[in-house]
């Protein structure tokens, strides 16, 4: 069968630098960090002290506190950020056809808050266990999607990927599918995560997964530098609205870019480490690009995982440079959790957003925070180093790796190029 295209026709960012997509875009080609000390709770005790978390958000601002007591923050941030996205798109004021417009969305926590707050409120009561009625339906991850479709009465396919930090991806692929195999005309996808609490810092320090870098926050993610020390937690949201071509063309939507090929893999490596070749990396990217039927030396602008982890920095790199080749000198590569930190399953959705902008504004992100070479590199890449870089982008490639080796790459492309 003809497989349909699909294109981006609305965005919405709820993130570390900026609560909207233009803000998030503005700061990220001026190279903010969003790292901070952290204010959700008391961090005194714990290794790491610092996180990158959303600011000056207000849930009631966009949701009536009845309703937002429902939520688990995650799924609020999924709120907002998808409705930002719906109104940027404009597609409900198309009259369509409800019953073909998804949600799939994606975590890789969920409810965490939630969940450590009625452990909490049980653990420190006596008698008989009282839980809060909504304790189940706030925490598991899916609500997210159910929400976004409740609220907008989107009656299409309807679920959550779960992958860890490649949940987000997941979820843009799985709407890119449905939409080219006609199952939908359009999908709300994206993620959200929000895990900047005691027990989501306090499990990635048990991993010795984050920077500790608490007298220096904003420089605190410096992936491919020789002195990074792991990851910076963030939180936030991502959307996107996944149009199928003709269907967009048809009411008159503007356009952002177009989706043109996804690709999964599996390490089967580690519980949480890469494979120390990139192998896992190698294969989603080669299969991305069989996927949109491209060549490597097609591709402009790689949005890399690019944690600021020892390993995961070097096993990435190596990976590009198999797939790419000599290409690979002709690339912009950035890593925007530099400046972003790491939204685990929502990561995928903010750098997707990166992406089709970078293709539309012709605009790099860089990657921040770069002091030193680390020898065990190959400095002579394109790092977009410290500064955006102004070149023509007409296709980017985004990479998310999760926890248990999942590996996904999405490409976008410049809309009306050949």
């Amino acid at each position: 069968m003809e497989l349909k295209r699909v294109v981006v026709t609305g965005l919405g960012a709820l993130t570390p630098i900026g609560n909207t997509t233009s803000e998030f875009w503005k700061n990220l080609t001026d190279g903010q960090s969003g790292a901070a000390p952290i204010t959700h709770f008391d961090a005194s005790l714990f290794k790491t002290q610092f996180a990158c978390e959303v600011k000056n958000f207000n849930v009631e601002d966009f949701i009536n506190r009845k309703e937002a007591r429902k939520m688990d923050l995650f799924t609020q941030y999924a709120i907002v950020s998808s409705d930002e996205a719906l109104a940027d798109a404009g597609i409900l004021d198309a009259d369509p056809n409800l019953d073909r417009i998804g949600v799939i969305w994606g975590s890789g926590i969920g409810g965490l808050n939630t969940f450590q707050e009625e452990a909490r409120n049980y653990f420190a009561s006596e008698g008989p266990p009282r839980l809060n009625p909504f304790f189940i339906p706030k925490m598991i991850a899916d609500m997210a999607a159910g929400q976004i479709s409740i609220k907008n009465n989107l009656r299409g396919p309807n679920y959550v990927t779960v992958s860890a930090c490649a949940s987000a991806t997941n979820a843009i692929i799985d709407s890119f599918n449905i939409i080219r195999l006609g199952k939908a005309d359009a999908v709300v996808t994206g993620g959200s995560e929000a895990c900047v609490n005691e027990m989501g810092m306090g499990g990635f320090n048990a991993l010795r997964a984050l920077s500790t870098r608490n007298d220096s926050p904003q420089t605190a993610s410096r992936p491919f530098d020789s002195e990074r020390d792991g990851f910076v937690l963030g939180e936030g949201s991502g959307a996107l609205i996944l149009e199928e071509y003709e269907h967009a063309i048809k009411r008159g939507a503007k356009i952002y870019a177009e989706i043109i090929g996804g690709g999964m893999s599996g390490d089967a490596y580690h519980m949480t480490a890469p494979h120390p070749e990139g192998r896992g990396a190698k294969n989603t990217m080669l299969a991305a690009l069989e996927d949109a039927e491209i060549k490597p030396e097609d591709i402009d602008y790689v949005n890399v995982h690019g944690t600021s982890t020892p390993l995961g920095d070097i096993a990435e790199v190596k990976a590009i440079e198999e797939v790419f080749g000599d290409h690979a000198y002709s690339l912009n590569i950035s890593s925007t959790k530099s400046m972003t930190g790491h939204l685990l399953g929502a990561a995928g959705a903010i750098e997707a957003i990166a992406c089709v902008l970078s293709v539309k504004e012709d605009l790099v992100p860089p990657t921040i925070n770069h002091f030193t070479d680390d020898p065990a590199l190959n400095n002579k890449l394109n790092f977009t180093f410290n500064k955006a870089q102004s070149r023509t982008v007409n296709i980017a490639l985004s990479n998310t790796f999760g926890f248990g080796g999942h590996n996904t790459s999405i490409i976008v492309k410049k809309h009306n190029t050949p």
